[in-house]
């Protein structure tokens, strides 16, 4: 009898600790949910996901968001000019409690309208990149364009030749960055007897359509013998062209962005000058200021000025270059 007394007594007691293991396993489990759901909420929206340039954005907004323990979500449209993806973006990211969004407008004026809505809202907007037609943008970081733009001209003028025929391959006329690198490059050559600017074309921002334009330009006026581009693909696509026509000797091409073709072709001459921008820091310090403005914190500059860098072949082999160029390896 006693030992039956002392049987249940044990089970009685296995099944007490039984349950406050479980009732503790869950408390630490609701306590774990918690602090996910309660990590800021940051969505990343760029003008594509596919270039290097992007990828180098996300891999410095990735950084941010391990250093801050933050929930950051990544992505853009399936090129860069489908605006209308975007704002769908932006409204997706406002309904499903983003505390505040990075943003880099593909369409200067037809963004506006969907992210005046998400401030609306009370969501913080960073921009980075390039800018959206709105004053309730928290903060810029972003290249300085049109010093770029003046970069691109002083490469071209540093030329010998006596006159330079000048060729314009540009992307959307809607995306500001572009417009602000193309007026600074006029701006800058603007008066110089030796410059003559014979065709200016704009293409969609691909690699084929940069590729085909070129092509046409240099057929129709063969008498060019500079040209000039502003972003990753435009300069794949003029790079190519020049390639296929074998004018590398006779064309010489300051262009934008870089990646391992692109650097290839300076290399080997069919681009002969790089304007290289610095998006792993766009995208560092862009989810890192959202971060702070959910925060509350006051931020120390609301216009910020990335780094960019001129790389030709003869200083393309420096160490601060390659670090320019490879910033991962």
């Amino acid at each position: 009898m006693r030992c039956s007394r002392k049987k249940r007594m044990i089970v009685l007691f296995a099944t007490i600790c039984f349950a406050m293991n479980v009732f503790t396993s869950c408390r630490l489990n609701e306590k774990k949910l918690d602090a996910d759901t309660s990590k800021v909420n940051i969505a990343v929206i760029a003008k594509s996901t596919t270039s290097e340039y992007w990828k180098t954005t996300f891999a410095g907004a990735n950084a941010a968001s391990a250093e801050y323990n933050l929930e950051v979500t990544f992505e853009g449209p399936a090129n860069e000019e489908d605006y209308e993806t975007q704002n769908n973006m932006i409204r997706s990211a406002v309904k499903n409690g983003a505390d505040a969004i990075v943003f880099s407008a593909v369409d200067y004026n037809a963004n506006a309208e969907a992210i005046n809505e998400a401030v609306g809202a009370g969501i913080k907007v960073v921009v980075i990149d390039s800018d959206v037609n709105s004053n309730l943008v928290s903060c810029r970081i972003s290249t300085d364009n049109y010093k770029a733009g003046q970069m691109v001209g002083e490469a071209v003028l540093a030329g010998e030749e006596e006159e330079l025929k000048v060729g314009i391959v540009n992307f959307d006329k809607n995306s500001e960055n572009g417009q602000q690198r193309e007026k600074g490059f006029r701006d800058d050559v603007a008066g110089n007897e030796r410059v003559t600017i014979v065709s200016s074309i704009n293409v969609n921002s691909t690699t084929e359509e940069a590729k085909a334009g070129t092509i046409r330009m240099l057929q129709e006026n063969p008498e060019i013998n500079i040209i000039v581009t502003f972003n990753e693909w435009t300069s794949l696509g003029v790079g190519y062209a020049v390639q296929e026509l074998g004018l590398a000797d006779e064309v010489r091409v300051v262009a934008f962005d870089s990646n391992v073709v692109s650097v290839g072709m300076l290399e080997t001459g069919e681009v002969d000058a790089l304007i290289v921008q610095n998006p792993y820091a766009m995208g560092y310090l862009g989810v890192e200021y959202a971060w702070m403005l959910t925060n509350g914190e006051k931020l120390k500059e609301t216009d910020v000025d990335t780094t960019t860098t001129l790389i030709t072949r003869e200083n393309i082999y420096e160490p601060d270059n390659q670090k320019v160029l490879f910033p991962f390896d």
